[in-house]
Order: structure tokens, then sequence, then C-alpha cells
């Protein structure tokens, strides 16, 4: 369902997209692709006396990461398209190889804040970064979904969200094995 229509009149300002495509390697490692791209709806003045162009991205980075089946990053790479101070903004892109090493799973976005908050990064390669462990949880879903009904071991998306919650409905009908109905409504019963 969309939103509602706006109750006031509104123009275009700034549009952010973010986009991660997921890949299986060969090798059995799995290789996340993240972009990012800022444009603005108008044009403005630079510095340099010429014009930036509505439509035009002031910032397009990408970031690829690749893991193994234990969501540990195995390899990184950053790059940029755009960046509002060029080279200067661009020669953060070694630095981002220090993923290498942290898990996905495992406090990633504190990690990442730790590596690379303020002067330590790119706010926007940073930003770009937090996405990517919801989309290797649904990258390797299906592989996890096998070994945890090989193993009887309950399925890691269990108790990941509130849709998911041991006592919903929807562990209810789709994973009734592992349904526990809760101590609150156990006791209106």
């Amino acid at each position: 369902m969309p939103l509602p229509p706006p109750d006031a009149a509104r123009e275009p300002m700034h549009t952010r997209s973010i986009r991660v495509s997921s890949y299986a390697r060969k090798d059995g490692l799995w290789d996340l692709e993240a972009e990012l791209i800022d444009v603005k709806a108008y044009d403005f003045p630079k510095r340099n006396g010429q014009t930036h162009r509505a439509g035009t991205p002031v910032h397009h980075m990408h970031l690829r990461i690749t893991i193994d089946q234990e969501f540990s990053i195995t390899d990184a790479v950053a790059a940029y398209d755009a960046a509002p101070y060029g080279v200067v903004c661009s020669a953060i892109t070694p630095d981002y190889r220090d993923l290498i090493g942290m898990n996905l799973l495992r406090n990633f976005r504190q990690k990442v804040k730790d590596r690379f908050g303020r002067t330590a990064g790119c706010t926007h390669m940073t930003e770009l970064s937090y996405v990517l462990p919801t989309v290797a949880v649904q990258t390797m879903s299906n592989v996890r979904r096998q070994a945890e009904a090989d193993l009887a071991k309950r399925p890691f998306q269990l108790e990941g969200c509130h849709a998911l919650r041991l006592d919903g409905p929807v562990v209810q009908e789709f994973y009734p094995h592992w349904y526990k109905t809760s101590r609150k409504k156990a006791s209106c019963e």
C-alpha cells in the first residue's frame, strides 16, 4: 500500500538511492555489491564558478564485500564515481579494506562506527555499509534454511523482528515446531 497523498504542495529537493546486489561465487563465497547515489532536484553553484546540474550525482559510490558462510568478510573494496570534494573524498577508499575480518552478524554496525566514525571514514560509505547485514541474511537464507532443517536447529530468522516472534501468528503457521504460547496469552486462557 503506498503512502497517502501529502496534505500540502511540495517540490522535490534530494533523492538518495541505495541498491545492493548479491552474487554466489564459484569458490563458495558470496559478493555483496552496494551502491549509493545522491542527486539534487535543482542546480547549484560550485566553488569553482561552475554549476552542478540537477540530476547529476553529488555522491555516487560503490562498496563490494566478499563473505563466507559464517558471514565473515574476506575481502572489501570501495570506489567513487562522484564525490563533492573529488580525490580528497575518494582517498579514503583503501581504508575500507579494514572491513575484512569483521562479521556481519556480530556487532557489525558498532564495529564499523568505531573504526570509520567521524574523520576516520566517509559518512556516506559508512552508511552504505550499514545495509549489508540484512542483505547478507537475505542472500544466505536458503543456504541457512537447508542447513537448519538438516540439523533440526531453530531457524536463524526467528525472533529477528516482530513478525517472526515465537508467540506470533507467522511462527504458529509457518514454523509450528518453534511456536511458543506467550505467558501473557497463557495467563488469559
